[in-house]
């Protein structure tokens, strides 16, 4: 049976089971909202417990009948109101007593629903609201976990991956964000809650964001006294700064517009208060989105660093890399190497199987000979004999590394369909695997450790490649929530204006 799938916000899901959720939910709300909604309990602090009732004046100012008070009682220090609607308009109760002063504004909807404060506002029953929210938001988490484990159990090396993974992350925290909401009775709450939850997570963040990137300029310091100054090796440095940098902005322009006249963001009835909201929230739920992305990198970086591969495998490719003038390795080199000698004696003690070594790489031109025949005199004088060695020596990349060991392997081989494995640096592992299942090769990788001060700046390294491989799905699953968030605003706008 053929299983149809949509696309939300770059997640690919069961459009069926989510769509009929969606439904359901919209019209439980519904339903719930009008039938209880004609009568509204408003419930308002007066200070004075000792006071009776008579003592407050309680006035509806409307043009008309539109609400009608049904009752009014004091209990625990509060004010119960309870009113009935008539007919659609909009009244202001105003409770008078001496040195007190109270006025609300209620609505009455075509539907007969009295809502409080604004048009979008607090109902009876309204609490339907947010936990519909929330249900709907544990739906669409549940649904990308169960496609995040269906696609890790294809294959580990797919992009889709990280995003789920980056998605999961991200549904959690919004989830989370909602729970200070459940004693909320008003849709358009349950809608504010929802852009507020994904922007305070870049913000809720922030500390941490700072802190890593401390960590980060340090190590960069490091690598480049070590390995020279480029702007690869300060790329670690930049994303953090760059992080920080963006989340603090919108929280430093929304504070000088707080304290400004030129721009009046305090007026609900004008539109200033609303665009600084859209900008606000747009560019931290972005930030807060890569975020998640980046944590799902790392996360699948190590995961796939530090995954052993089946002991059945019958080959095991060494992807190259610089070596030096004279032709040997070099300690990131060696140890991509000395991994492989490492992974075939551990498969040959489980399963008594052995492995054939392929290093791969061709010769650069600041290179005495080529990176794969470096490899292979390495292996010779590891003990390796002869017979267990295929080089490929045409490479220039890690997708021909791939592509061409894969080829020679085929003409080499009686095997119909041989077990591989590959070799490369730890935190190279999940990219190196990508490269090979675009092309449909499936290998599993071991990685070799690097150096600790190089180890952060690579893992953002890995997340550049993460986000530039596919950033036409980034830049739409961003563009797609700024969308959400300008009508998420817009309902807010005419909630308080009608």
């Amino acid at each position: 049976m053929t299983v149809h799938h949509s696309v939300f916000w770059g997640v690919k899901m069961k459009r069926k089971y989510v769509v009929m959720i969606g439904i359901l939910l919209i019209m439980l709300c519904t339903f719930v909202t009008y039938t209880t909604g004609r009568k509204l309990t408003l419930k308002i602090p007066v200070d004075q417990a000792g006071k009776d009732v008579t003592a407050f004046d309680v006035n509806i100012d409307q043009e008309d009948e539109f609400v009608k008070l049904d009752s009014k009682l004091i209990h625990d220090g509060q004010m119960i109101l309870t009113l009935n609607s008539v007919k659609e308009g909009k009244a202001y109760i105003d409770i008078t007593a001496d040195n007190y002063y109270y006025s609300q504004v209620v609505y009455v909807h075509r539907s007969g629903i009295i809502t409080e404060g604004n048009f979008f506002g607090s109902a009876r029953a309204g609490i339907v609201f947010p936990i519909a929210v929330i249900m709907y938001l544990v739906v669409v988490l549940w649904n990308v976990i169960i496609q995040y484990r269906k696609d890790m159990h294809i294959s580990l090396y797919q992009y889709e991956n990280i995003r789920n993974l980056g998605w999961i992350i991200y549904l959690i925290a919004i989830i989370l964000g909602q729970i200070n909401f459940l004693t909320s009775s008003s849709p358009i709450n349950a809608v504010r809650s929802l852009i507020n939850s994904a922007s305070g997570f870049a913000v809720f963040a922030l500390p941490a964001a700072f802190t890593v990137s401390v960590l980060v300029a340090v190590s960069n310091v490091v690598l480049m006294q070590r390995e020279g100054t480029n702007w690869r090796n300060m790329l670690g440095l930049i994303l953090g700064v760059l992080i920080c940098a963006v989340t603090l902005f919108p929280l430093v322009l929304s504070e000088m517009l707080h304290r400004t006249t030129v721009v009046d963001v305090h007026d609900e009835n004008g539109i200033a208060m609303y665009i600084e909201m859209a900008v606000t929230n747009s560019i931290l739920t972005a930030v807060t989105y890569l975020e998640c992305i980046l944590i799902g990198t790392v996360i699948l970086s190590v995961k796939s660093a530090k995954k052993i591969p089946a002991f059945d495998k019958d080959y095991i490719m060494i992807l190259g890399c610089q070596i030096r003038p004279d032709g040997s390795l070099t300690p990131l080199l060696k140890g991509r190497t000395d991994r492989a000698l490492e992974f075939a004696d551990m498969q040959e003690n489980n399963s008594g199987k052995k492995v054939i070594f392929v290093p791969s790489g061709g010769k650069g031109d600041d290179e005495a000979i080529a990176e794969g025949q470096a490899i292979h005199y390495y292996l010779l004088e590891k003990g390796v004999s002869e017979d267990r060695i295929l080089t490929e020596d045409r490479s220039e990349n890690t997708y021909e590394n791939m592509k061409n060991s894969v080829e020679l392997i085929k003409e080499k081989t009686s095997i119909t369909e041989p077990k591989l494995a590959f070799s490369t640096t730890n935190y190279h592992v999940f990219r190196s695997g990508v490269l090979a299942e675009k092309q449909g090769i499936h290998a599993e990788g071991i990685g070799s450790r690097t150096k600790s001060y190089f180890y952060i700046n690579a893992f953002i390294r890995e997340f550049m490649a993460t986000i530039y491989s596919e950033w036409k799905i980034h830049i739409r699953v961003i563009l797609e929530m700024v969308f959400f968030i300008i009508i998420a605003v817009l309902a807010i706008y005419f909630s308080n204006n009608l």
